[in-house]
């Protein structure tokens, strides 16, 4: 179990269970949430390891998911030969902007079975509204990402 020694520990458990209820790898959940309290320099494999309690094999796996889908990366230091991993700035803002096309394809495949499925109205309908708001949210997420980006300005500016 998490090392509760660690600042912020009881909360980022908390969070990462949110994450994988959501459908998160668990253990990617875990790490993710762990380098969000993570010192400025990151965190080593070993040092992620001893965290979570958990074996260095199961934090390798959960960083290579993080880093595929572009939510932590690797940094390398200079006179230090452990790879440490950090998040990426704004990870979250290019994994959203970056799978906005997915949802318009998305609701092309749910038209197609509602297409496909005239037989069953309702079952057309519930597709339709699926399809519906995976364009609505094709077309407003690039939206939302600039008014984020618009509220931290001013924030910063403040």
């Amino acid at each position: 179990m998490t090392d509760p020694t660690y600042p912020g520990a009881e909360a980022a458990e908390r969070a990462a269970a949110m994450l994988t209820a959501a459908g998160m790898p668990r253990m990617a959940s875990r790490v993710m949430m762990a380098l969000v309290g993570s010192p400025d320099e990151g965190y080593s494999a070993s040092e992620l390891a001893e965290r979570l309690g958990v074996s260095a094999a199961a934090v390798s796996g959960a960083v290579r998911y993080l880093q595929t889908i572009r939510i932590a990366h690797r940094l390398s230091r200079a006179g230090d030969r452990r790879d440490r991993y950090d998040l990426v700035d704004d990870g979250w803002h290019a994994v959203l902007l970056a799978n906005a096309p997915l949802y318009e394809m998305l609701a092309d495949g749910i038209d197609l079975v509602a297409d496909e499925n005239v037989d069953a109205p309702l079952s057309v309908q519930r597709a339709r509204d699926m399809s519906g708001f995976f364009r609505f949210f094709a077309e407003r997420m690039p939206q939302l990402l600039e008014e984020w980006e618009e509220k931290r300005r001013a924030e910063a500016e403040g």
